[in-house]
């Protein structure tokens, strides 16, 4: 068996709440008796793109397994890049292939520097695609920021992923994906898009509340989340967590 912990929408700014919060999570995956495989977080790590903002997130993410990390709207690709990976500044896209246990794990980038909706550029489009052929038909997810479906939340769709209909003709192309996993939306969901599970996984900062829930967007208080993904035998399925 696989299993993937999957950590969203951190939204660091410096504050002693933001900071506890994920802090909360993360220290859940350390005390594990059985540790998971890698932590893929997807997305809004930082929530200014600042230096000291990654530095906090570089040592929450010092963990005893992998921790792989993509970036969302609020993330600022070249700071990310030089503090959080140690990598030298560069613009483009922050695209990266793991291999993990039975699967092959493909973190892209859904972003659009200095907007707020999503996009997988022609690179990003052509890297999948040559990552895809490569791993020679591994059963794979594909993890990024923006959902490709609407949430129906008019706050989460205001910044949609612009083009899902690229991705799902990749997807087409190369059955062995077996998941799309991304963050953004603030709410533990679940879907499918181009015959594969979509699923989101809640945030660490805030929830979202949908309007028949109550008048206010998100609610700060109820408890921080993660997605746990299990994979044996050619299946996946996901339980979800929420730490008081």
């Amino acid at each position: 068996m696989t299993i993937l912990a999957h950590v969203s929408d951190l939204h660091l700014d410096g504050t002693d709440r933001a900071h506890r919060r994920a802090e909360r999570v993360f220290a859940y995956l350390r005390d594990l008796p059985a540790p998971p495989e890698a932590v893929l977080v997807t997305g809004d790590i930082a929530d200014h793109g600042t230096a000291s903002e990654y530095e906090a997130a570089r040592k929450l993410f010092d963990l005893p397994f992998p921790v792989l990390a993509g970036p969302g709207n609020h993330d600022a690709r070249e700071v990310f890049r030089t503090v959080l990976l140690g990598e030298a500044a560069s613009p483009g896209p922050i695209n990266s292939a793991h291999r993990v246990g039975d699967l092959a794990v493909l973190m892209a980038d859904s972003t659009i520097p200095g907007e707020d909706d999503g996009n997988l550029a022609s690179e990003t489009l052509e890297w999948l695609e040559s990552q895809l052929s490569a791993v020679d038909g591994r059963p794979t997810v594909i993890a990024f920021h923006h959902p490709p479906v609407l949430t129906h939340h008019p706050l989460a769709d205001r910044w949609p992923l612009l083009n899902p209909g690229e991705l799902a003709s990749l997807l087409q192309a190369h059955p062995h994906v077996v998941a799309v996993l991304t963050g953004h939306a603030h709410t533990a969901a679940a879907a499918s898009f181009a015959g594969r599970p979509l699923i989101i996984a809640p945030a660490t900062t805030w929830t979202l509340q949908f309007p028949f829930e109550s008048a206010e967007p998100g609610n700060p208080d109820l408890p921080p989340g993660l997605a746990l993904h299990l994979y044996t035998g050619g299946h996946l399925i996901t339980h979800f967590r929420h730490l008081p």
